[in-house]
């Protein structure tokens, strides 16, 4: 709930035939197990340039975000900051010099294509307070208007209906905890209500309208995040209906409905405990599950003929996207780069036609850009450029994966090791533990700028998929439920534990580092944990349950309640997870950086460990950027804050190579 807001090759074609009834089908990925097989490449070139990763220069990579197509298949419009802001773009879906369709200093995103190809739907919030406006523009004139209008009100996930009139989606006032559907009439003006009171602990999210427009499909979650249901909203009389019955506790979502009307694409984790695909039977609720594995797949789209559909299976922390025949059951691979593979598209990945599929590809190496695959030849055309200023994948690293033991014994935690050109294992090297947000969210194999830029500048860096992270199922997901800043944290413990047996690190010059959740796991470390850590770097941190809740967003207070308890019956624990009490216990010299409009992990949050630490005349420092949110969408601001972090770790915990001194 807590993650940043991120603003994110042919080989030969693989068939992989899948049985409903199978355990197991994808192959499981060679980890490293053993820390000395941790090895660092030889290159003359790093060795000669390494500042060639600065933070400047890597951050002036263009970030390419979510994408729609135009009905006609010739143009997408898609996110970028390319202009310093996250702003819509133009693109022909050929390729070539992409064109800037809004201008404006607030970020906007989720931009989809409204039937009729005259006007672009999106999301646009202020300063990064996440009260959304939808907005629209038309892509022939760049006139922009707002629709909503209503800064105490967030408005969400734009959808159009199939006939053009309608615009669907989620609204949440300021105060509130629950997101409801609406709808606009773009004719009369006005606004329906498709669902009204809902319970205070749920919200509804991710609406898909029926063919002939005259239901929404939409996913149903409760706080706690472990249970969840699809429904379906009449349009016409607000009346919903519950398509997925079930006993105890599991996640079903609801993805694309199939060309007839009659069948859901799902995505749940109720047949083995982890995500799989399936089809819905909407007259009989029937589910056929089209994926039974034991990795994390998700739902797509129906092609245009309804003929096949697409998933995406993450394993391991790659993603590829896969194309299922429905009358063959027949699901082949597409042919794409290792990395992070997406499907892109608001309203659908494929064309119009049915010809292309959209997707996003992110890799270690290579940040994420737009690609187009043609289903007749097989191949990819890459769309977008992001690689700009000098910045070469040839000097950047390939991280390792691999696998060690919780310290209770109870999992197997993964985990992605980056280690430098031309590392010396002396056992004087410095080392970054960098800990992923959510927490159920996930370390994997994708483009980070600010990790290839302390790589480049001499130091290892481990992120660990801790207990709670997603991608290893249901039983390890809810394994950190009434235990955050427990058990999590022995697991990022665990990671220090590893990577000190390479034989690389002088074992006193390992920092810690990670934000939102992964900035409070930062600060829960740095106070239970001190004598580890040589330096701490909490970013968009919250360090106090009882603060936190008071003045996080309600949506968030209803998940941190369903997740931790009673505030009063469970008081014992709030106090012993909140790093604020601990503060006397810190030893390692602190940054903390925060966004002044941040809904999620308030700057109040901040405040509290530089007060604390000052008044015991510990070594903190801190930057509020007033014009941010829960993360940093500026590009001066992301430049401006990872120098800071940058200079600050080369000041009091430098890597062997550096000519720099540390910090008194």
């Amino acid at each position: 709930m807590r993650s940043l807001i991120p603003f994110a090759i042919v080989l030969v074609m693989s068939t992989v035939a899948i049985p409903s009834t199978s355990a197991q089908t994808l192959p499981v990925p060679q980890a490293i197990t053993d820390p000395k097989l941790i090895t660092s490449k030889s290159s003359a070139e790093a060795e000669q340039g390494q500042q060639s990763l600065s933070v400047e220069k890597l951050y002036m990579t263009r970030q390419v975000g979510r994408a729609s197509w135009s009905p006609d298949g010739k143009t997408i419009v898609f996110v970028s900051n390319i202009s310093g802001r996250n702003n819509l773009w133009l693109v022909s879906s050929e390729g070539g010099w992409p064109t800037q369709l809004t201008v404006s200093e607030q970020r906007q995103t989720a931009p989809i294509w409204s039937p009729n190809g005259k006007w672009i739907a999106y999301m646009s919030d202020y300063d990064g307070d996440e009260q959304w406006d939808i907005f629209m523009v038309s892509p022939k004139t760049g006139q922009v208007v707002n629709l909503t209008h209503t800064r105490e009100i967030s408005e969400e996930s734009p959808r159009w209906s199939p006939d053009g009139r309608y615009l669907a989606y989620t609204v949440k006032p300021k105060t509130s905890s629950v997101f409801e559907i609406d709808v606009y009439d773009l004719v009369m003006r006005d606004v329906k209500h498709v669902t009204t009171n809902t319970l205070a602990d749920r919200f509804n999210d991710n609406p898909i309208w029926s063919p002939d427009g005259k239901w929404i499909a939409y996913t149903q979650q409760q706080a706690k995040g472990t249970d969840s249901n699809v429904m379906a909203a009449e349009v016409a009389t607000g009346q919903s209906t519950q398509l997925t019955p079930h006993e105890g506790e599991s996640l079903y979502r609801a993805d694309d409905f199939s060309s007839d009307g009659k069948k859901l694409l799902i995505t749940a984790n109720a047949a083995n405990g982890y995500d799989n695909v399936g089809l819905l039977e909407l007259a009989t609720k029937k589910i056929s599950w089209l994926t039974k594995d034991k990795w994390e797949i998700s739902g797509g789209n129906f092609s245009p003929d309804g003929k096949s559909v697409t998933w995406t299976a993450n394993v391991d922390g790659n993603t590829n996207i896969y194309l299922h025949d429905l009358a063959t059951a027949k699901t082949t691979a597409l042919p794409l780069a290792p990395g992070v593979n997406h499907p892109a598209g608001e309203h659908s990945a494929f064309s119009k036609d049915g010809s292309r599929l959209l997707y996003n590809h992110n890799g270690s190496t290579a940040p994420g850009d737009l690609w187009v695959y043609q289903l007749a030849t097989a191949k990819s055309h890459q769309v977008t450029h992001s690689l700009v200023a000098g910045v070469r994948s040839e000097d950047m690293v390939e991280p390792f994966l691999v696998h060690y033991p919780s310290r209770d014994g109870k999992w197997t935690i993964s985990a992605f090791v980056y280690v430098p050109y031309n590392m010396v294992r002396n056992g004087q090297n410095a080392a970054i533990v960098y800990v992923h947000g959510g927490p159920t969210a996930q370390s994997v194999n994708s483009f980070n700028r600010f990790v290839q830029h302390m790589v480049n500048q001499g130091y290892m860096v481990i992120a660990p998929n801790y207990r709670g992270s997603s991608g290893y199922g249901k039983e390890f997901q809810q394994a950190n439920l009434f235990d955050m800043g427990g058990g999590d944290l022995q697991d990022v413990l665990a990671s220090a534990d590893f990577i000190k047996q390479t034989g690389f690190l002088d074992p006193k010059k390992i920092v810690l580092m990670g934000g939102s959740y992964g900035g409070y796991l930062t600060m829960m470390g740095v106070t239970k944990a001190p004598d580890v850590w040589a330096a701490g770097v909490p970013i968009v941190p919250f360090v106090n349950w009882f603060t936190e809740i008071q003045n996080e967003d309600p949506v968030l207070q209803q998940s941190d309640l369903a997740t931790m308890g009673d505030l009063e019956k469970n008081k014992a624990l709030y106090q012993d997870r909140s790093p604020i009490f601990f503060v006397d216990q810190i030893t390692a010299p602190l940054l903390l950086l925060a966004g002044g409009n941040d809904p999620r992990c308030p700057k109040e949050e901040t405040q509290q460990v530089v007060d604390a630490v000052k008044k015991r005349n510990g070594k903190v420092e801190s930057k509020v950027y007033e014009n941010e949110g829960h993360g940093f969408a500026r590009v001066e601001n992301q430049i401006d804050a990872y120098q800071r972090v940058s200079g600050f770790l080369k000041a009091h915990v430098p890597p062997a190579e550096c000519k720099c001194s540390v910090t008194e």
